[in-house]
This record gives structure tokens, C-alpha cells and sequence, in this order.
């Protein structure tokens, strides 16, 4: 079914449901604010409700939780047009002195949060031939200094979402992750950077790099624009697993890809001042 079409059975039916995990912020609710406006039954899982979204609370750190708020959403309905995981966390610290409860946490939502999510969400979206979106980041096709663990987590979910779409599409449902690049929301606020007593001898270092990043992010895409790319997505007949969000952020993920390692790693040393 094309886009038009979904659009228009939505307005007339508002029978399609959608659960977008990490709706209270940023490009989570965004895209909750928009499905619910295309008359799309939404339901946010967070540990902050979103205005005008009904919430679930749940820890995406926390292992059972997000199964269970989505099991008791889709139990109302029987099933699941579409899942949305937007739940993240970032950090700025060095590899050598990085605490392992912090690293650790950043992989329970920003992946294993994912896993736990699709798991539970599977059954449901199996009834409608639905789809899911993990919103990555190009962070994933490259490094981002002292936030390597962000990287790290957003290249397993891409591969997450390329292993998950190749067991389910036999039951027609797909699964996408999109990738935005910088995009200006709170979300660069909310990132944990250690200061001179946690860095230590690299705090030089994570400070020009942070800031780096801290203005890449709040001069790129308005995360609007990243809700639009991700129900353009959802409403494809064939998407593709992994994507980026606008011409140029494609162009950069294919150079990104082709060309030799040391030369995206000496751009991205320029990029966050680590000459």
C-alpha cells in the first residue's frame, strides 16, 4: 500500500496503532505528535510521559520492562501497524577511564532496549504485516571521538535491524533503521560528558571534541524532519534496512563507506578538532 493510501485508510478507520519507544523527547515525539495527527492510535513508552500521547512508563535500562508495557498495549488491540524505537543515550568520555556502569547503561537502552522491544513487538506486527524503525545515527558508519560507545551501540542496531528484517519479512512485517546525522534537539543537553576529574589527562580533548559535536548536532536537521523520513519509511512497501535521513547524510554515509578507513578517521579528527 502506498503512502497516500495508508494516510487516507488512517483518517478514515483510525484503526492503525503505533508504539514509539523514547516518545517524551526530541525525535521520538515527533514522530508520536505526527502519527497521532494522521489518526494513528499511539501510545509512548518512556520514563516521562509526552503531552497529548498516552505514555506506558518504562526504563529502557531496565531488562523486562519495555516487553511488558508493549505486550499490555498491544493486548487492547490484538496487534501492531508499527514500532518506533527512539530511546537513547549518549556519553562523551575517554575509552581508558570510561565507568563500566556507564557504558553498560548506554547499551541497555540504546541497544539491548531495541532488542527487547522488537522481541515483544514481533507477535503483534506479524498480525498486520507491520513495520518498525530503530532510529540509528551516522555515528554508527563512523567514529565520533570520546562518544565511541555511542557509535559503537548505533552500528549494532543497523545490524540489528538488517538480522531482524531478514527472519520477519517471511511473515510481511519489515524492519528499518534510519540514520539522521546532527539534528537540534535537547538530546545534546542530556549527554553525560566527563569533566577534568573522570577524563583526567584527556579532558582537553573531550571538551573540544563535545563541543564539537554539541554544535554539529544543534546546527543540523530539525528533528521534524526526521519524523517525516521515518513514517515515509514506515509506509513503504519495500524499505530499505539501513538509510540516512537526506541527500546529504546519504552522500557521506556511501564516502563514509568507500573510502579507506584512514581517511574518514583523519576528516572525523578534524571535524572534533583532534589534530
Amino acid at each position: 500500500m502506498e503512502e497516500k493510501e495508508r494516510i487516507a485508510e488512517t483518517k478514515q478507520t483510525g484503526s492503525r496503532t503505533a508504539v514509539v519507544v523514547g516518545g517524551s523527547s526530541g525525535i521520538g515525539k515527533e514522530t508520536a505528535l505526527r502519527l497521532a495527527a494522521l489518526g494513528y492510535r499511539v501510545t509512548n513508552v518512556s520514563r516521562t510521559p509526552c503531552k497529548g500521547i498516552a505514555t506506558v512508563t518504562a526504563d529502557a535500562a531496565q531488562e523486562g520492562e519495555l516487553a511488558r508495557a508493549i505486550v499490555s498495549v498491544c493486548a487492547e488491540t490484538g496487534s501492531l501497524d508499527l514500532l518506533v524505537y527512539s530511546a537513547g543515550f549518549s556519553m562523551a568520555a575517554p575509552l581508558e577511564h570510561a565507568k563500566s556502569g556507564d557504558y553498560r547503561y548506554l547499551f541497555e537502552v540504546n541497544y539491548f532496549g531495541a532488542v527487547e522491544a522488537v522481541r515483544a513487538a514481533a507477535p503483534f506486527l506479524k498480525k498486520r504485516g507491520g513495520r518498525a524503525v530503530l532510529v540509528g545515527s551516522l555515528g554508527g558508519d563512523m567514529p565520533i571521538p570520546y562518544d565511541g560507545f555511542y557509535s559503537s551501540s548505533k552500528a549494532a542496531l543497523a545490524m540489528l535491524a538488517r538480522e531482524a528484517d531478514l527472519e520477519l519479512r517471511k511473515s510481511g512485517v519489515r524492519v528499518s533503521a534510519l540514520l539522521p546525522g546532527g539534528t537540534a534537539t535537547d538530546f545534546t543537553y542530556s549527554r553525560r560528558v566527563y569533566g577534568s576529574e573522570d577524563a583526567r589527562e584527556y579532558a582537553p580533548s573531550v571538551r573540544k571534541a563535545s563541543a564539537a559535536l554539541a554544535n554539529m548536532e544543534q546546527g543540523g536537521m530539525a528533528p521534524s524532519l526526521v519524523a517525516d523520513a521515518i513514517l515515509k519509511l514506515a509506509s513503504r512497501k519495500n524499505p530499505p534496512t539501513v538509510s540516512a535521513v537526506g541527500g546529504k547524510n546519504n552522500v557521506v554515509r556511501c564516502l563514509c563507506r568507500a573510502l579507506p578507513e584512514r581517511v574518514t578517521d583523519w576528516f572525523v579528527r578534524r571535524k572534533f578538532n583532534q589534530k
